[in-house]
């Protein structure tokens, strides 16, 4: 199954979960409390990427990767307001760079889930103040580092950022807790965007701009009622598709609330999916939740069932962000493995409905997995892994798992094959390449 000769392959991270020793933000106060943080532990050094980045730029290159997403820490760019900080631009100078030399192009974020501290203090996006705030950032950022990267994020999950701040509690802020508080914030998350898309193209008119938006599969439970099916469709509106369609028309259609944001029409010039998996729901839903990790009995679930391995769902999400006319990038998709047995078969797998949406003729321009070597998973600490490269965080030594390996064979070939499905998950030999399964050879 090959791949556009074009056709981008990357990995992805975020700099709070691999930086280190990124102090001045709500997520390191937010580590500090007790059962903030699931196995306990701290983010500390990280990946040790402020100090030493380039070492995992060169596994990039060796894995095969034409491409990486990252992000940026604002609260380093700029500890205090309105004092920014050059040494910290020319230190992602140097990383941008590096990624060049190596012909990675990069894509970069501008706001992935940390705040400054000094920005909390001003009531964060739950205050109108964030938007000039985040202009001035975003103007800051293109002017230093516009010249090294073509494609630009301006937010990454934003409705993720909602669930699990306002309704769940498991992201820092709980001073303003609930729906409206969040549906606040989100409209300001959505001026903030328009407002970095301008500035970004004020300066750097030829940069592609868009944002990462989580894109979750979700049904109703399998024999549900009808309104288990009536819930599923206005849960997957809300969460899938209420912000794209606001950055379409410009206008707000909240659940409590409508509106229109100025210079917010036609704000992204390509679509980047962030896709892990889907949910089953039922109504009425558990008090406070909008959707649960649910699965069908005898699914195949991820380390300590956190989702459902579910392929098919990264096709159904290509297929929802047709509609907009744009590029599209997985800008996110892996699973937490620490013993690898699931993510060899877990690309093959995601891989073969990317490429067979390719087939059909969808735009689909890249894939960037999550992520490279173990990081720091947010509330989940050190218990998850995501990497293609294993990571001790005491004494940072990297160790290649055989995904990694497998990946690099993907990214150099530019193509997945029954080979590789024999060496690296024969059991979905027969599924994925009929015919070539035990039993079928001559």
């Amino acid at each position: 199954m090959y791949f556009p000769q074009d056709f981008l392959w990357g990995s992805a991270t975020s700099a709070y979960q691999v930086e280190g020793n990124n102090s001045n933000n709500d997520w390191w106060v937010w580590e500090q409390g007790a059962d903030h943080i699931l196995d306990g532990g701290r983010s500390g050094l990280a990946n040790d990427w402020w100090e030493n980045a380039e070492a995992d730029i060169e596994r990039m290159a060796e894995i095969g990767t034409n491409a990486h997403r990252l992000s940026l820490e604002w609260s380093r760019i700029e500890p205090e307001p309105s004092v920014f900080d050059e040494d910290a631009l020319n230190r992602y100078r140097e990383i941008l760079q590096a990624m060049q030399r190596r012909n990675i192009e990069p894509m970069v974020c501008l706001h992935h889930f940390t705040n400054p501290l000094w920005l909390v203090e001003k009531g964060d996006f739950d205050s109108d103040l964030v938007v000039d705030y985040f202009e001035r950032y975003a103007t800051k950022t293109i002017q230093a580092l516009g010249d090294l990267a073509p494609k630009w994020l301006t937010v990454n999950e934003p409705m993720v950022y909602f669930v699990y701040r306002y309704l769940e509690g498991l992201f820092p802020g709980t001073e303003h807790r609930g729906w409206r508080a969040g549906l606040r914030a989100m409209t300001n998350m959505l001026r903030c965007h328009s407002a970095a898309y301008h500035a970004i193209k004020a300066v750097r008119p030829e940069s592609q701009v868009g944002l990462a938006k989580h894109h979750r599969v979700i049904e109703p439970r399998p024999g549900g009622h009808r309104l288990d099916r009536w819930w599923a469709g206005r849960v997957s509106w809300f969460f899938n598709d209420i912000w794209m369609d606001s950055m379409v028309t410009g206008r707000l259609r909240w659940p409590f609330g409508r509106g229109r944001i100025k210079n917010l029409a036609g704000t992204f010039d390509f679509t980047a999916i962030n896709y892990y998996s889907r949910s089953l729901v039922r109504f009425p839903p558990r008090r406070g939740r909008l959707y649960e990790k649910t699965a069908p009995p005898g699914a195949a679930m991820t380390d300590d069932d956190f989702f459902e391995i579910y392929p098919q769902g990264l096709f159904k999400a290509i297929q929802a962000n047709l509609r907009f006319g744009k590029p599209i990038y997985i800008s996110e998709n892996g699973l937490p493995d620490a013993r690898d047995k699931q993510r060899p078969g877990f690309l093959l797998t995601h891989l073969r409905e990317v490429w067979r949406a390719i087939s059909f003729n969808f735009p689909v321009m890249g894939y960037y997995h999550w992520t490279l070597v173990d990081n720091f998973e947010w509330d989940r600490g050190w218990q998850q892994r995501f990497g293609l490269i294993e990571l001790d965080p005491e004494t940072q030594e990297r160790t290649w798992r055989p995904s990694g390996r497998l990946y690099s064979e993907i990214c150099h070939s530019n193509s997945i094959s029954s080979d590789m499905a024999e060496r690296y998950a024969p059991e979905l030999l027969e599924s994925m390449f009929p015919g070539k399964g035990p039993g079928n050879q001559s």
